[in-house]
């Protein structure tokens, strides 16, 4: 396999996911900053001009966050970070999904139509006007989401999943660009915390 990389929360993801399982990565650098994604090279592996993308032993390209752990799990089930039993993949798949569309999606598009509107301008379409109201939505469904984590140590109670770490990278990289946990979702702000804390962080 060969892992295609970059700077950024993304490829972190996977990384961090690889290192928890300990999978080595052959891993191919894409220079963001000469954006190197939108070469017809990267095109070519992924249409959306993103990364990371995971390139399989057979040739095919994997690309998206959620895709590519799956098919690391599936690949090295253990341990398993997404779930041993149809119950704990469904319980992770949820978290996952809440995080994805009520918090990252609004915090990520918030930062690249704010903080990083003149790194994105002419990559992407940029509404700056929007990035307030995205910041402002992802706070108040965090909140919601906190409101749920109360007595747990992961979302999936005693089990690390990847909706921690898909937590821990993401609003690890939205305090750094603005976008602190608010200190009332104590739950949280925990969890994020301890994936922090833990070795694979660095991957």
């Amino acid at each position: 396999m060969k892992f295609y990389n970059s700077i950024g929360p993304n490829p972190q993801a996977v990384r961090v996911f690889a290192a928890e399982k300990g999978i080595k990565l052959d891993t191919v650098e894409v220079d963001l900053l000469k954006a190197a994604n939108r070469d017809a090279e990267h095109l070519a592996r992924n249409p959306a001009g993103q990364t990371p993308s995971l390139e399989t032993d057979g040739g095919q390209f994997i690309n998206e966050i959620t895709a590519i752990c799956e098919y690391l799990e599936e690949k090295f089930p253990n341990p398993a970070l997404i779930g041993s039993t149809p119950e704990e993949r469904a319980e992770t798949r949820m978290w996952v999904r809440r995080l994805d569309e009520n918090v990252i999606a609004p915090r990520l598009t918030g930062f690249r139509y704010g903080e990083g509107a003149k790194f994105f301008a002419g990559r992407i379409p940029v509404f700056p006007e929007a990035a307030a109201p995205l910041k402002a939505l992802a706070k108040d469904r965090e909140g919601w989401i906190n409101g749920m984590l109360a007595g747990r140590t992961w979302f999936c109670g005693e089990r690390f999943t990847l909706a921690d770490i898909m937590a821990g990278v993401f609003l690890a990289f939205g305090a750094g660009v603005g976008q602190p946990v608010d200190p009332a979702n104590t739950a949280l702000a925990a969890i994020v915390d301890r994936v922090k804390a833990r070795a694979s962080f660095a991957a």
